[in-house]
């Protein structure tokens, strides 16, 4: 998807993107934790194969568009700033989803996730007032504001063996990659220039592979695990699933809809990834960890909606 395309999808089509990519990327840290258990393989590991996994099953997309309208706007980008575009993507997506990774295997699954993504909004609206002047809004201001309550309903009132302070960190540090990827995005969607989506999602993840490849070998490419097969199934789908396609769709999503409202759409990761911990992997949750969750969910669709209604108005 280029970010030509990006720009002329409505605004309900853009909110279609995210809550699919958001929804996906709650199966990837299940995936994760299913590696986890079967084998020794690390998160830095598991990021570096991702990434890998990533970038070949995209190079193949972009071969098969050769000669589109969407190749021709990527190559009409000006070199310097696709550069930037590729280095700042890529080191930020190997924070996100390498500190991700290690959050869900230090603190589980559900509130792994439901950390990362809670304290995206209060970093990216924080970052979009600051760096890019943009207003929050009523609206934005009580989305935010939900998923502010979710997050301290989650952490403090979870038990200690549910919500383990090393694991909160690297969630944390995670939402910080995050919240550097979704407020670039939005910076370059908005002035626009000839950028793609697709393409830069494709060399950020070799950015990426190259950054974590000392690092994952000094973990361990290989793992040790008695079910290789199943080990196979699960990377693949991690490469490709919550990977090729929910990047795909959330850059081409972030390029129409204000980095507030991405960042409280993307809570529903955490909602499905919640779900598939109890339903799937017999997590246990709290009822602060229901509760926290729920407010997030209600932030999620307030400012959905909001946004929905905001465009219709200007429209």
């Amino acid at each position: 998807m280029s970010n030509a395309v990006g720009s002329a999808l409505s605004t309900g089509r853009s909110l279609i993107c995210l809550i699919v990519a958001g929804i996906a990327w709650g199966t990837a840290g299940a995936a994760a934790s299913l590696v986890f258990r079967a084998s020794d393989m690390g998160p830095l590991a598991l990021s570096f194969w991702r990434c890998v996994g990533g970038l070949v099953l995209l190079l193949g997309v972009l071969a098969l568009r050769r000669g589109t309208r969407a190749e021709a706007a990527a190559a009409a980008e000006p070199r310097r700033r696709r550069l930037v575009r590729v280095l700042g993507t890529g080191i930020g997506l190997t924070v996100f989803q390498s500190a991700y990774f290690a959050a869900v295997q230090a603190t589980g699954l559900a509130v792994g996730t439901v950390v990362t993504l809670g304290a995206g909004p209060v970093l990216i609206a924080v970052g979009a007032r600051l760096l890019m002047g943009e207003r929050i809004g009523a609206g934005g201001a009580a989305a935010v504001g939900g998923a502010l309550a979710g997050l301290g309903v989650l952490v403090l009132g979870g038990g200690g063996a549910e919500v383990r302070l090393p694991g909160v960190l690297l969630a944390v540090l995670s939402a910080t990659g995050y919240a550097a990827i979704t407020l670039l995005a939005r910076r370059f969607g908005r002035t626009g220039g000839g950028g793609d989506a697709l393409s830069t999602t494709t060399w950020s993840f070799a950015v990426g592979a190259v950054g974590l490849l000392p690092l994952a070998a000094a973990e361990g490419l290989v793992p040790h695990t008695d079910a290789p097969l199943r080990m196979l199934a699960l990377l693949l789908y991690v490469a490709a699933v919550p990977t090729a396609l929910a990047y795909a769709l959330y850059f081409a999503g972030a390029a129409v809809v204000r980095a507030a409202t991405v960042s409280v759409i993307m809570l529903l990761e955490p909602v499905s990834a919640a779900l598939i911990a109890v339903t799937l992997l017999g997590e246990h949750l709290t009822t602060a960890t229901v509760t926290g969750t729920f407010l997030l969910l209600l932030a999620v669709t307030g400012l959905a909606v909001a946004e929905t209604r905001r465009a219709a108005t200007v429209a």
